[in-house]
Parts: C-alpha cells; structure tokens; sequence
C-alpha cells in the first residue's frame, strides 16, 4: 500500500515527518514554524545568531541577532517545539560581510541576502538539518517550490507578487531545493498575519526586517569603513568624455545609476556610470549611457530541466530581473564561447555589476525560476587620459 503525501510533498504522515523550521524571530518565519507543529508535524526551531547584536537588541528591522533571538525563543515556547540558537557569527561575517565589503571596494553593488541564502543559511544549516535527520527545512520565504515529475523540485514565484522572493533565491542549488519546503508561497502577508494573530503568536503586528540586517540605517559606507580602515581611495569624477569634473573620497560612497549626491555641478544631469576601483575613478555621464541591451553573466547557477549544453544556436526564450524591485522583462538567452550572453529586448538602466540578473521561464505570474548569475561590468568606452579640451577646461 502506497503511503500518501502529505502536505510537504513527502511520503510519510505528519507525525512520522521531521521538519527543521528556520526561525529568524519575525512573522513569517515564526507562522511557518506553528503552522507545521499544527499540522503534526516533529518540528524544531533553530534560530542563528548572525552578527554581534549587541547594537541591534532594540533596533526596528534587524534579524537574527538580539530580540529576535528572544522572539523565536519566545514561539517557539508558544507553541511547544524544542528550539535551538546556533553562534554563525564567525561563518556569515566570512562568507557573507567580508565579501559585501570586497565587492563594494571594488566597484560592484553586492547583494549580500544572496550570499546569505546560499551559503550560511541554505548550505550550513541544510547540514545541520541533516545531521538531525530531518526531512525537511522549511523557511518563511515568499516563493514557491513544487515537485517537477523528474524526481526533483522547481522554484517559481510567489502568489503575492509584491512580497515575491524568489529574486534572492536564485542561487540555491538542486541539491538544496528538493530538501527546502516553503509553506506560505501561496499566501500573501496580510494572510500571514491573520495566522500569526489566529494562532496566538504575540509578534503577529512585528515590524518586518530590512533586507540587509547588518547595514543599520542604509549607510554602507560606515560599514565598510569600519571593516576595512583606510581601504577607500580618494579620486577623480570623470565625465564620460574624459573631462575631470571633481573629486570623491571613494567609489564606495557611489553607485551605478546614482544621480543625487555626486558632489559635482553640472550644466546636465549626470548619473554614475561606473566604478573603476582600480583607478579609483567615478565614472559620470548622460542618462542614455546608462542603457544596456546586452548582459553576461558569473557564478551562474542554472535550475532548469534542460541543461544549459542544450542551448540551441538561436538561443531560447526568456525573461530577466536585474533589480529585486523590478517585474522580469523579456528577453533571449543565449551561449557562446564566453559563455552566457542575454539580450533584452528593451534597454534597461542601471544594470550594476555585482547585482543578480535572475532568469524566469516568462514574465507571467507564477514563472519557474531557470536560474541566475551576477551582473559583469559591461564595456564603456573612456578615453585613458582628458583631451586637452578636456584639460583646460579642468
């Protein structure tokens, strides 16, 4: 006799099924956790420590340090699950700060939530997972994963558009995708919050927690300052054309797209076409130069059924996200010997190394998530040295 599935997609009844529930202290996760202990599965909670949260114990929109190790502690007694904190301090600030700060330094805008996802949270605490011989660990992320009939799991956008996360998931490997289970892919927040209120959990009106937990405030700069003393390089803001138009204290303190807060004056607009940290040089110019067609991609991660040998010549169909706040914009995906190239089929603007571009099956609702890979910094043309028009009017 066939045991059925149940509702994580594995064959074995609730009682009989472990579960590992990704606690971070917030809402969302902390609904996944009492939905699953409802529902009778053997549920354990384990929270991780990620940073020094000695700043972060009263701050509104921090994660997995201070109060929200106390809130999980705190469900997690709620609703009768034995819960664990883990010390990843010493993991995420080598796999995850070091490397935001690295990047930055040099000239890319990174996206540390994806290093997180993929390294400390996904690949470090599947391990743990295993280790206690759980089926499955289930996180609070609004996305979808659901059984492809060939014996692994897709991931695709969430039902709620707006709190789609499947941005930020992109890197997750097969291997870890057919263990994970994300129970409120199909839901929206307000519904979160119903059950969270429904099920007696007292952060049901908690604030939600802001994308990058261990930037206080959004200041980057500080960050990176504190980390790597002395590492920011003062500079030139050169114009597109080779003008020197000013000076700047590190390409740190800019970003691709950046218009406000240049420091230059300026007959037009300008906006920050790129970083060249190694010539420590703001490069500025024109909106229209901000335009891309063509995107090529590093440290690609690829989910799709078909493999990416399979490729034709003509290339196949696509859409792309090169922002988290942006929808997926049609494209083709194409592979030559440099590997992978994207054409867009409508110009983009600020495109910044170092950022995902995320590739979906189509831009409709639901679309699987085929993969994804980081940003390389494009070709832009800039003359090695000013003119000397450029020169005198410097």
């Amino acid at each position: 006799m066939t045991t059925p599935l149940n509702s994580l997609d594995i064959a074995k009844p609730p009682a009989a099924t472990r579960v590992v529930a990704a606690m971070s202290g917030g809402v969302d996760s902390s609904v996944v956790a009492a939905l699953l202990k409802r529902e009778g599965y053997d549920v354990i909670g384990v929270t991780l420590q990620l940073y020094d949260h000695g700043a972060a114990i009263h701050r509104a929109g921090a994660c997995c340090a201070g109060q929200d190790i106390h809130d999980a502690r705190r469900v997690a007694e709620t609703i009768g699950i034995p819960h664990y904190v883990l010390d990843y301090e010493s993991r995420f600030r080598d796999a995850v700060i070091e490397r935001f700060a690295e990047s930055y330094l040099a000239g890319e805008t990174p996206i540390p939530c994806v290093e997180c996802n993929r390294t400390v949270k996904f690949r470090d605490l599947l391990d743990l997972a295993k280790e206690l011989g759980a089926d499955a660990l289930a996180t609070g992320h609004y996305v979808v994963s659901r059984a492809l009939g060939n014996g692994h799991r897709g991931l695709f956008r969430a039902a709620d558009l707006n709190r789609d996360q499947s941005y930020f998931l992109y890197a997750t490997t097969q291997e870890q995708l057919d263990l994970l289970r994300f129970p409120l892919g199909h839901i929206d927040k307000a519904q979160t919050r119903a059950l969270a209120a429904e099920l007696g959990l007292a952060i049901a009106d908690k604030p939600d927690s802001q994308d990058i937990c261990f930037v206080p405030n959004g200041r980057y700069a500080d960050v990176i300052e504190r980390l790597k003393p002395g590492a920011a390089r003062p500079g030139e803001i050169v114009h597109l054309d080779g003008r020197v138009l000013g000076h700047h204290d590190g390409v740190l303190h800019y970003t691709v797209g950046q218009r406000k807060g240049l420091g230059i004056s300026a007959a037009e607009p300008l906006y920050v076409l790129r970083l060249d940290a190694d010539a420590a040089r703001v490069i500025v110019g024109p909106r229209e130069a901000l335009s891309v067609r063509e995107i090529r991609l590093r440290d690609l991660n690829w989910l799709g059924a078909a493999p990416l040998d399979a490729l034709p010549p003509e290339g196949r169909d696509v859409a792309v996200r090169v922002r988290s706040t942006r929808a997926p914009r049609e494209a083709r995906l194409f592979r030559d010997e440099e590997g992978l190239r994207i054409e867009l089929a409508v110009d983009e603007e600020g495109v910044s190394p170092g950022q995902a571009c995320v590739i979906y099956a189509d831009a409709g609702p639901g679309a699987q998530v085929l993969g994804g890979g980081t940003i390389l910094r494009r070709p832009l043309s800039l003359p090695a040295s000013p003119s000397p028009a450029a020169l005198a009017l410097s």
